[in-house]
């Protein structure tokens, strides 16, 4: 008889398992040992040619693709944890999630997007010029995404039509190497940087730095114009704009390109050139840390203390703003504040058409902001390493392996899948 109850048993657990046809990968606060990794897998998944489904709103915002045993045992491997289950069980929760009284929805991810870095790298003996980290890069190395590195010489090459996203990081599309003269133009590592960056300008034809990155900044337009999708963080996201709407001004100090700024650099500026600001004023004083009034910082005036350095993710309605409520999915609406180069934006610098995901309500500055530009769309999050709140020069880069669940990196991951997403749920 128990012989019999053993065979019984192991018979049902098979016929369970051809009845499972569905993993779920739930992304609430307390079932994902890993939420990171998750997106890792779901673009594993991706990238072997299957469909998968971004549950908006349903538990975190939960993934879920075709049971296959090599899916499951990636899931394992990766320690993400997920549940197998029927189509049944699927099917009711699709019935759940399109009921139209509740704000959630069912998105089709339909492939893997091609992903570029924008970054400097190493130099042409292979050593590393930037004593800092990027959190992107840490974020993908982490969850297991791979992605390939440009930099200006692709960029003016037109390499950008190979991929479907881009991130910027810290970079300073403004020419003036950071604004980092005042505390560290006598270290090695800035004179190695400005040499490279005089070097590169030369090599691809152009007599300063801040008139090769102007150019570059214009292909990277061209790229969002034409479909691409556009993530930035830290100094790239003001920079960006600042640079566009200098074009053909002068705003580098002599420090920064040799020769005096045009004196009339305010008046000059043309903001209808721009990605997601305007009216903002230009800081070229080389001795001054800040590119501009658009970042909300000590210089301008931000008084936030540490511990109440927090930012809220807004609620959009899933069935109706697909795109923003994608890129906001968390398993928290309140996300821990981080600072960086750009750390947050002015409210009133931000174009009226820019839509706001997440701010600092009490201190009148804007955390994570979106848009589309032509065919693509760029979203700007100000900050440089979710994990570490004062990320100084030459710090070590962060462990994500302690931080596995982090909200802030969440929202980067975010962006990475929106570009899979069915087109018709890009419109915004």
């Amino acid at each position: 008889m128990r012989k019999f109850t053993i065979i019984l048993a192991f018979l049902l657990l098979i016929f369970n398992q051809l009845k499972a046809s569905v993993i779920l990968i739930p992304m609430d606060e307390t079932s994902q040992r890993n939420h990171l990794k998750a997106y890792g897998i779901t673009y594993w998944v991706l990238s072997k040619g299957v469909e998968a489904y971004w549950l908006l709103n349903y538990r975190g915002g939960s993934f879920a693709f075709a049971y296959a045993a090599e899916f499951e045992k990636e899931c394992n491997t990766r320690d993400v944890s997920y549940q197998v289950i029927s189509d049944a069980q699927f099917a009711a929760i699709e019935n759940e999630i399109l009921d139209p009284e509740v704000n959630m929805d069912k998105i089709k991810l339909e492939k893997a997007p091609k992903i570029a870095v924008y970054t400097p790298d190493q130099n042409e003996r292979g050593e590393v010029v930037q004593p800092w980290d990027d959190a992107v890069t840490l974020v993908l190395t982490y969850a297991e995404i791979p992605y390939e590195v440009v930099y200006d010489t692709e960029v003016l090459q037109g390499k950008l039509l190979e991929y479907d996203w881009l991130h910027l990081h810290h970079e300073d599309f403004a020419g003036m190497y950071g604004k980092f003269y005042a505390n560290f133009s006598g270290q090695p590592w800035y004179r190695q940087h400005v040499r490279m960056m005089e070097d590169l300008a030369r090599q691809n034809g152009f007599d300063k730095v801040s008139q090769l990155k102007l150019a570059v900044a214009k292909k990277i337009r061209e790229f969002v114009m034409g479909g691409g999708f556009m993530f930035a963080m830290c100094s790239a996201t003001d920079t960006y704009d600042i640079a566009l709407a200098a074009d053909g001004v002068d705003i580098c100090a002599t420090p920064f390109d040799g020769d005096p700024i045009d004196p009339n650099y305010q008046n000059k500026l043309d903001f209808s050139q721009t990605f997601a600001f305007h009216n903002f004023n230009v800081i070229t004083d080389p001795m001054v840390y800040e590119h501009s009034s658009i970042d909300h910082s000590e210089v301008t005036g931000r008084q936030v203390s540490p511990e109440q350095d927090y930012f809220t993710l807004f609620d959009f309605s899933a069935k109706w703003d697909p795109v923003p409520t994608m890129l906001t999915q968390c398993q928290t609406r309140t996300v821990k504040g981080f600072m960086g180069q750009a750390t947050a934006f002015q409210k009133k610098y931000i174009k009226p058409n820019v839509l706001i995901m997440g701010e600092t309500k009490p201190a009148g500055e804007a955390r994570y902001i979106h848009n589309a530009y032509g065919q693509g769309f760029f979203t700007f999050y100000g900050g440089h390493d979710p994990e570490d709140y004062r990320h100084y020069v030459g710090d070590p880069p962060t462990e994500l392996k302690l931080h596995p669940n982090s909200p802030g990196f969440r929202l980067i991951l975010n962006n990475l899948l929106f570009p899979a997403a069915k087109k018709k749920h890009q419109k915004t």
